[in-house]
């Protein structure tokens, strides 16, 4: 992830979306985020920053992520 992206995933406003109960999947998870994401008009690249961010460790460092970025 390069410097810019990860200005914009800090940089995106939380995400309103219960993530319980959603399988546990890694795709899901993302999956179900940026349709909330999309949704509750962020941008495409606010978007691509966090799931970037989430697809550049494993699968602790998705969940703390979307976990950032959620309320």
């Amino acid at each position: 992830m390069n410097d810019t992206n990860m200005d914009q995933a800090l940089h995106c406003k939380p995400v309103k979306i219960n993530l319980v109960g959603i399988d546990g999947n890694a795709y899901l998870l993302m999956g179900a985020w940026t349709r909330a994401a999309r949704k509750q008009e962020r941008t495409a690249e606010e978007i691509k920053a966090v799931i970037d961010d989430c697809t550049s460790g494993n699968y602790g460092h998705l969940l703390r992520t979307l976990i950032k970025h959620t309320y």
